[in-house]
């Protein structure tokens, strides 16, 4: 096709386009998100903007309450996107790295003092090592500044066991602990479970019972076991849950490494949380201290110790049965913790039932 121009001597040839249609500024920002590889909770943000300019009408309230928000969080950001212009990546995560930083203050001198000191008493730690510095050198120095030297220089008397204990301590930053202090307990039947161990010594001879007692009921459990290790727990925890048979839904534990590799598998299987308290912190767990007293100097300080792991976990079921069905607790209002367990389970309406025997068969393969 020709067409001429209206102008005289101009002609050309066109083909006439379609009109390029841009779309809603909202599939913009999402488009961009996109292109820009946000990860899920920035790309939430660009999310709030919209609902806030669609659905919600300009309601910051509304908004909010959608996405479970508080007023301050949404402001935060949308006054940072709106500053920008609507530039979507404004609401990418921001470095919360401070403006000023500890910067290094060793001074040459001191650190070729702390290095040869160090070198020449490897085994001291950094509180001795002050005293000496300022009886050789006349001169105060922090703690801290013999640390960084010492972590800088790597002056450590077992270099591989520092360094084992550096890989599990970067682990741990990677996936922290999940800490008592963030549950917030509740007083209902198999919420949370304490479990401890109590180390027997005899002789040369040790023996570990494992103990486990419920939150809310009082009930507890326990069983002997030779050796300390992750199977162990593991095996225990399988006890448990089948005495109870009921889903257990949290377990409080401490450090130990008794709780770790085959631990974390099982109560995976079982589907419980576990919450840890903190290092040399018992108040943090103290139902299973508690029961862990009452275990020892009810029972087993009064000539039931037997270092044959079956003859006592079935004199200590004898025991565990007392203390369930017939000692009344005071936290329970003197209730036996089987009356508080039936009488919780009678304002459900549901029907009554007994807790199974506390000697269970294994559960090892």
């Amino acid at each position: 096709m020709e067409k001429k121009s209206k102008k005289k001597g101009f002609s050309f040839y066109f083909f006439k386009s379609k009109p390029i249609e841009l779309g809603s500024r909202y599939d913009r920002w999402r488009g961009v998100a996109d292109l820009l590889e946000l990860n899920p909770q920035e790309r939430l943000r660009v999310e709030w903007v919209i609902f806030y300019f669609t659905q919600a009408k300009e309601n910051v309230s509304a908004t909010c309450k959608h996405f479970g928000i508080s007023r301050k969080t949404f402001y935060k950001w949308f006054n940072r996107f709106k500053e920008s212009k609507w530039n979507v990546e404004s609401l990418r995560d921001q470095s919360r790295r401070p403006d000023k930083v500890r910067e290094w203050e060793v001074t040459s001198l001191q650190e070729q003092r702390i290095v040869s000191l160090r070198r020449k008493y490897m085994y001291y730690g950094k509180k001795k090592l002050k005293v000496l510095y300022r009886k050789e050198h006349n001169e105060d120095i922090s703690t801290w500044k013999i640390e960084r030297v010492i972590r800088v220089h790597k002056l450590y008397p077992d270099k591989v066991k520092q360094e084992k204990i550096a890989r599990k301590q970067a682990r741990a930053r990677q996936k922290p602990k999940k800490r008592v202090q963030s549950l917030k307990k509740e007083k209902k039947l198999w919420f949370l479970f304490s479990l401890d161990t109590i180390v027997i010594y005899w002789g040369s001879i040790k023996r570990y019972i494992l103990t486990a007692v419920d939150y809310a009921s009082k009930l507890g459990y326990a069983r002997m076991y030779k050796t300390k290790s992750s199977k162990v727990a593991a095996d225990f925890i399988h006890r448990l849950n089948y005495v109870v048979q009921e889903e257990i839904e949290n377990t409080l534990i401490d450090n130990g490494s008794e709780f770790g590799h085959h631990f974390v598998k099982a109560t995976d299987e079982l589907s419980i949380n576990r919450y840890f308290s903190r290092v040399k912190t018992p108040k943090d767990n103290p139902e299973a201290e508690r029961f862990n007293e009452t275990l020892e100097y009810e029972w087993l300080y009064n000539g039931n110790l037997d270092l044959d792991c079956d003859k006592f976990n079935k004199d200590l079921t004898s025991w565990l049965i007392e203390y369930n069905f017939n000692r009344p607790h005071q936290t329970l209002d003197y209730l036996t913790p089987m009356e508080y367990i039936e009488k919780e389970i009678a304002k459900k309406d549901r029907s009554s039932r007994k807790v199974l025997p506390m000697y269970s068969a294994s559960t090892l393969p």
